[in-house]
């Protein structure tokens, strides 16, 4: 089947390891074999192989080994699911490559077992993800979250089509060529993996961002300062992590948000209370930082308290610049020199 160009076999029982003739469908552009019972690691695409793919979907399988090498010559691909609830175990780190793949605007690696740093060339080279895309309808839209959450399951049963839950009200979007739909639906999840150190300070570039889950890793350090310029931003979860330090000031200033949690971190001092952070009053987005103190906690801030606030917050900057700035550095030139090798062999 040369010319075939969508494959949905989802939600089956379809078991086996995947067959190396596998990629001999070239013409594919969009491909969903989540949530069946796949296992083993996915064959290695053959050097001849021309990607044309703008939405793969492997969720929810049982797919092994390191991170598959389709991904990294998929320079179209829009959507990239390799995560969720009943996910795979995809190992090692995630590929600098990634960041190369510029029309990328959903990404979900939860769920597996991902070690090593968030690249910091994400927040640089991922360029539709900086800038939010104009939509025809609905014009204001909001995320919902957890248990009633927009799943990488729930959106992509269909490749003609996305049929989400958004703020209690069905909604269907159609995905085209070009996906319109798929432009307002910018977001990112890298939860339950076993990431660690720093939230990269240049992943605040990513503008165009509607959801962000980093959830359930080892991320330490704390929230980067300019989180205030992910403006769009609706749902923000940050929990069970290591952060510490305060909580910006600058997100308060996401207008946007409805949904946050920040909870089982090590944060301390104060909580904002200005703008959209006044209208979120859930205690469980704070619990479990024995630090905060104020609003809407029952903690009032004694002098003390954002005295010890104001010393951490000093040793994290120090840290920061250590771990986050150098570390962005060297990777973003890793990321250069290795997608310069890549077009080079193509």
């Amino acid at each position: 089947m040369p010319s075939l160009e969508k494959l949905g076999l989802s939600n089956n029982q379809l078991t086996g390891e995947l067959p190396d003739c596998w990629w001999d469908m070239q013409a594919l552009q969009l491909m969903d074999l989540s949530n069946n019972s796949f296992i083993g690691e996915i064959p290695t695409a053959p050097t001849s192989f021309s990607c044309y793919l703008l939405s793969l979907h492997l969720a929810g399988n049982g797919f092994t080994g390191v991170f598959p090498s389709i991904v990294r010559g998929c320079n179209e691909l829009v959507i990239l699911n390799l995560g969720n609830h009943r996910s795979n175990d995809f190992s090692d780190k995630i590929p600098l490559e990634l960041s190369l793949l510029s029309q990328l605007q959903f990404l979900d690696l939860s769920n597996n077992s991902l070690t090593g740093l968030i690249p910091s060339a994400f927040g640089i080279f991922l360029t539709s993800m900086k800038h939010p895309k104009n939509v025809s309808t609905p014009e204001s839209l909001g995320l919902t979250w957890k248990g009633h959450a927009l799943t990488s399951r729930n959106m992509f049963d269909y490749l003609n089509r996305i049929d989400i839950i958004w703020k209690g009200q069905e909604l269907s979007f159609q995905i085209m060529i070009e996906p319109i739909g798929m432009k307002l639906m910018t977001g990112i999840d890298l939860s339950s993996n076993s990431l660690s150190q720093c939230i990269p300070e240049a992943s605040t570039n990513l503008q165009g961002l509607r959801f962000l889950n980093l959830s359930r890793n080892h991320l330490s350090r704390g929230i980067p300062e300019n989180i205030g310029s992910l403006k769009y931003l609706e749902c923000l979860d940050l929990s069970q992590n290591e952060l510490s330090g305060t909580i910006p000031p600058g997100l308060s200033d996401l207008q946007s948000l409805g949904k946050l949690d920040l909870s089982n971190n090590h944060l301390s001092g104060k909580i904002p209370t200005v703008n959209q952070l006044q209208t979120l009053t859930d205690l469980s987005i704070y619990s479990n930082n024995s630090g905060l103190c104020g609003f809407p906690l029952d903690i009032p801030c004694t002098h003390a308290s954002l005295a010890s606030a104001e010393r951490n917050g000093r040793d994290y900057e120090d840290q920061w610049l250590y771990y986050c700035v150098i570390a962005g550095i060297v990777f973003g030139n890793l990321a250069l020199v290795r997608g310069a090798l890549f077009r080079c062999k193509l």
